[in-house]
């Protein structure tokens, strides 16, 4: 059974760009893994760190939980999720164990460090993945499954320069929103932090208009989600993208990008 792994910075964040496109492969018979790499322990300003760590953990399983997706342990706190051997080995192992032949993760130009650095983890863990001489941590039997790493859109759709990003592919995650939605409830603490920090008013309803202006750029989807395949050096052949395979109908490549 072919299986995906969404590998994201904080919880809530798979919530947010990802899950739509987790449950679309759940129903077409995929396998689903779940890690976020970081415990989220800064997310709360009413709450200790300590205290929003162990909130956010029994956030996360019980929407992973609601997903249908096998969790993974968060690996270090936020603000220090560097790109360091460390945590490449302990990714590399979660990569070996799910062996995914799509792994699901942040843009590599996102507006915080976190989610561009778990992007750049993502990418070296899944390249070590077949290589015999690379240890993983704890070590597990190298896995050369082929494997397409898909970016998700960055926060508000645009790059840390504000300039907007266009992605490769559309995901059709209408049938599956309630579900989404409901998954990112889950993160029920973030509501407070999200509006103390970032004046998103409703994080939920934050997470509607990211997916509707998707859904509007396709023309076709009411709600949808935005990917871009990472280039397949050492990861699979040049045209190998297992989401159209896949999905069929609910997948629509975006004529608005642009192959430079």
């Amino acid at each position: 059974m072919p299986s995906a792994l969404a590998i994201a910075a904080h919880p809530d964040d798979i919530e947010f760009v990802m899950a739509g496109t987790l449950l679309q492969l759940k129903d077409a018979g995929w396998d689903i893994h779940y890690l976020n790499v970081s415990s989220g322990n800064m997310g709360s300003t009413v709450m200790t760190a300590a205290q929003t760590a162990r909130v956010r953990r029994k956030e996360a399983q019980d929407a992973a939980k609601l997903l249908g997706a096998k969790w993974y342990a968060p690996l270090c706190d936020d603000m220090l999720v560097f790109y360091n051997e460390a945590n490449i080995r302990r990714i590399s192992a979660v990569i070996r164990a799910a062996k995914p032949t799509v792994v699901l993760t942040h843009a590599l130009a996102d507006y915080m460090e976190d989610h561009m650095i778990t992007a750049r983890l993502a990418v070296t863990a899944a390249f070590t993945r077949g290589i015999p001489n690379f240890r993983s941590l704890p070590q597990r039997a190298p896995d050369l499954t082929p494997c397409v790493i898909y970016h998700a859109m960055p926060h508000g759709q645009c790059s840390p320069l504000r300039e907007p990003v266009t992605p490769e592919l559309l995901i059709d995650t209408t049938s599956i929103h309630a579900s989404k939605r409901a998954a990112l409830a889950c993160h029920a603490s973030q509501k407070e932090w999200l509006d103390a920090t970032q004046g998103q008013e409703s994080y939920l309803t934050t997470m509607d208009d990211f997916s509707r202006r998707l859904g509007r750029q396709s023309k076709k989807f009411a709600h949808a989600e935005g990917w871009t395949r990472h280039l397949h050096y050492g990861f699979g052949a040049e045209n190998d993208d297992p989401l159209r395979d896949a999905l069929g109908k609910k997948y629509l490549r975006n004529i608005r990008h642009k192959i430079h």
